[in-house]
């Protein structure tokens, strides 16, 4: 039996904008439990976060006025996993080039560039191939979409596209440009289950495990 079939983790969605409803599926689909983040209370008990896409400065001013925002810092820097997809991606950076100030949750020693392959209008779709997940690539919907221009020693770059990084982990956060929710694809979804399972097994406890690279 997997980690990931032995116990169901639970993970949390923060519900402050994006696509919440389709990260909710794609972890359903690969067995976790989850529950909506919409204030700080809601983070109690949870084994890991979801930071779906959107607009990332809308994030940091709504979750900063409400207290979830340093809520959700201070988890993330206690160890709790954290997926996070296109703004979620930059949430997760610890800088961001050729941009002003903006809150961040932080914690990933990337930098990125917020809407590097250009505004809406330029937003596409392109096979992104993901090593660690095998054949076939993942479907990539890019939409004004992040990419990674630094990468600390402690990050493991995951995938690439146009010459830039756009899918990277760390003990225990996975980052990608891209939207995998929006697609049936749910090979990253359930690297970060199965990565939560296997340390929840190796621990005896589900909340704040890690997700490790193999």
């Amino acid at each position: 039996m997997s980690a990931v079939g032995a116990r169901r983790p639970r993970i949390g969605v923060l519900a402050v904008q994006g696509a919440v409803s389709e990260h909710e599926a794609a972890l359903a689909d690969v067995g976790a439990r989850t529950s909506r983040v919409r204030v700080p209370a809601d983070l109690h008990g949870l084994a890991g976060l979801v930071i779906p896409g959107g607009e990332s400065t809308t994030f940091g001013l709504v979750a900063g006025e409400s207290g979830l925002l340093h809520a959700v810092r201070a988890r993330v820097d206690a160890g709790m996993p954290v997926l996070g997809t296109c703004a979620g991606m930059i949430m997760l950076a610890s800088g961001i080039a050729g941009g002003g100030p903006q809150p961040l949750v932080g914690g990933m020693d990337i930098v990125v560039r917020r809407n590097a392959f250009g505004r809406q209008v330029h937003s596409f779709e392109a096979p992104v191939e993901v090593p660690a997940l095998g054949d076939p690539p993942m479907r990539g919907i890019f939409i004004r979409a992040p990419w990674i221009e630094q990468v600390g020693p402690s990050v493991e770059v995951l995938a690439e596209h146009g010459g830039h990084p756009v899918a990277a982990r760390d003990a225990t956060r996975i980052v990608a440009a891209f939207h995998p929710e929006l697609t049936d694809d749910r090979r990253l979804h359930r690297l970060f289950v199965e990565g939560i399972g296997m340390k929840a097994a190796g621990t005896g406890h589900e909340e704040d495990t890690v997700v490790g690279a193999q």
